[in-house]
């Protein structure tokens, strides 16, 4: 018989499937443990899930900061780095912390009044009414107040309000205070400069890095001045000594190297805090020496005999007619302590005569006269690295009256960092060089200057400086060991449009060493009482004139020039020189 019983058929695995399975469970191996091996795997990465998700939590709650800045940067404006900007020995003048600052998300926000009311009672000096507006506002992103303390910070933080958050930010600070206030200038909320140095360093190429993104803390090297940091604390000492003690109604000064320009010192008074930017909006505590212009009175006889002597047309010992006072017109020109004689250029230069400068120049004529300042830069606003600077006011119809009174310091009104540049090319052996506040060397001043007068005629007012701290006006800045020149100027101030003799811009520009200087000091001081030991005096040989030598006191060894004693006369030491070089 023949079996008929049918067999089940398996349908045969395509080779594909059956290398795969392979491969995926392999041969002779138990289906249990490869289902246990499958729900450990999918436990394991489930757990990784959960652990990346509970970082990123974690790394939201701590820096959150951060990564609000990359989301917001795009609306709102967020401080940016700056550099720290340091003295020429490397001490910190201006720096940046990181600040908290307070922002509300107001899409985020569950009940806004209950916001409102909780972060005015922890902030009473905020708002309601403008933290109403900007919680009520559309924007993914308002700030609520920018630099807070790190304490408002804990207690707005435990009050757990959703939409309110903290960034940290770039917060500029100065450690120095009120010392390099006017030099150093300030920055807005957003860390933008907005004065002096600071905004500087804005226009020449900071904002376009932080627009670039390349501007930040690691990338910035610290920007090196020309000032020292204890020079200057010694210059706004003695000026407000000075201040209080005259009670003058402000005070300024500076100190620059002769052979460089830069400017080791500048302070005026009053001043202001950076830290505290609402002092910089007084309007009395400008910068009195490159934002205000002034007649700087007899310190431009300087120039003055500079011109007559460089021409040719006049020598120390030419005679000028000071036997009274000079008419011109319904005008009148007196000397405060008339000799009643012909006296000689240099007498003119020692005794401060109104008289013999406004002959002098006129003896140089009308043209001359302004196209010798225009040289030495006196006629054209001064450009420095400081935004703020002035235009000297200069007479739009420059007559012989204009060149009488400019002569000795009337009728022409410069910023004093301007006149300081003028003397500097008087007593370096003739190069006018810009000042600048940025570390500089001889080199490359030198690469800069403009010859402007000739050497032999620097050597001669090198000459009539000394000579004054030795018998004329400048005789009360003496300090021994360091044979000082200088000349003193005193600037009756127009009050409703009349000269004043009670009310007086007092200058003193000293030089130091007068044989080979190094350095120029300026002091002024507006507008000083008489006192006592005055003997009722305001003129500048009385106040401003004694400043100075403290002043040169305390900085001569900061600036590292050593005392010399027992020197010869100004007439064999560096006169005597003159002749001998011709």
């Amino acid at each position: 018989m023949i079996d008929r019983t049918r067999r089940t058929v398996r349908p045969i695995e395509p080779w594909r499937q059956r290398l795969i399975r392979s491969l995926l469970y392999g041969r002779n191996v138990d289906r249990a443990v490869k289902a246990r091996v499958r729900v450990g795997f999918a436990m394991v990465a489930f757990l990784a899930i959960y652990a990346v998700i509970g970082g990123r939590l974690i790394m939201f709650a701590v820096g959150g900061d951060n990564h609000g800045a990359r989301r917001t940067a795009a609306q709102d404006a967020i401080a940016t780095a700056r550099p720290d900007i340091v003295d020429r020995n490397g001490e910190v003048l201006a720096t940046d912390v990181k600040a908290p600052s307070l922002f509300g998300e107001p899409r985020r926000i569950i009940d806004k009044d209950e916001a409102i009311e909780l972060l005015t009672a922890t902030l009473p000096d905020l708002d309601t009414g403008e933290v109403r507006d900007r919680l009520s506002s559309k924007k993914g992103f308002v700030w609520l107040k920018r630099e807070i303390t790190p304490l408002q910070q804990q207690e707005i933080h435990r009050l757990g309000i959703p939409g309110i958050g903290f960034l940290r930010e770039n917060k500029r600070v100065y450690p120095t205070g009120n010392e390099v206030a006017h030099l150093i200038g300030l920055v807005n909320i957003d860390n933008q400069g907005i004065a002096g140095m600071e905004k500087w360093l804005d226009n020449n190429g900071l904002a376009d890095l932080h627009r670039a993104g390349f501007a930040t803390d690691r990338l910035q090297r610290p920007v090196e001045l020309s000032v020292d940091l204890r020079v200057e604390h010694a210059l706004r000492d003695e000026l407000l000594k000075a201040k209080e003690k005259y009670k003058a109604k402000a005070a300024s000064g500076l100190v620059c190297n002769v052979k460089t320009g830069e400017i080791v010192a500048m302070v005026s008074l009053p001043d202001f805090d950076p830290n505290n930017p609402r002092e910089a909006h007084d309007p009395d505590r400008i910068n009195r020496l490159t934002t205000g212009v002034y007649e700087m009175g007899s310190t431009f006889k300087a120039l003055t005999l500079a011109m007559a002597l460089d021409s040719g047309k006049a020598n120390l010992g030419t005679m000028f007619d000071a036997r009274g006072a000079l008419h011109y017109g319904k005008f009148a020109i007196h000397d405060t302590h008339p000799l009643g004689r012909a006296i000689s250029l240099q007498e003119v230069f020692t005794f401060s005569s109104n008289v013999g400068a406004a002959r002098i120049a006129l003896a140089q004529g009308v043209e001359a006269h302004k196209a010798f300042l225009r040289k030495m830069g006196q006629l054209d606003r001064l450009r420095t690295e400081l935004p703020e600077s002035a235009s000297p006011i200069v007479p739009k119809r420059w007559s012989e009256l204009n060149t009488i009174t400019i002569a000795f310091g009337h009728g022409l009104s410069v910023a004093p960092l301007q006149a300081v540049m003028g003397i500097n090319a008087v007593m370096n052996g003739g190069y006018l060089i810009p000042p600048t506040f940025l570390k500089r060397s001889e080199e490359e001043a030198r690469a800069l200057a403009k010859k402007v007068i000739k050497s032999e005629t620097s050597e001669k007012m090198r000459y009539l400086m000394r000579l004054n701290a030795e018998i004329g006006t400048a005789r009360q800045a003496e300090v021994k060991g360091y044979y000082i020149g200088g000349k003193t100027g005193t600037s009756e101030k127009v009050v409703n449009g009349r000269y004043s003799k009670k009310q007086v811009l007092n200058s003193f520009t000293a030089i130091v060493p007068a044989d080979n200087p190094q350095f120029q000091v300026l002091v002024m001081l507006d507008e000083p009482k008489p006192l006592p030991e005055t003997h009722g005096f305001i003129t500048s040989g009385w106040n401003a004139v004694p400043t100075g030598g403290k002043v040169i006191a305390r900085i001569a060894p900061l600036l590292g020039l050593e005392p010399r004693f027992d020197l010869p006369p100004s007439d064999r030491l560096i006169l005597a020189a003159s002749r001998s070089t011709q």
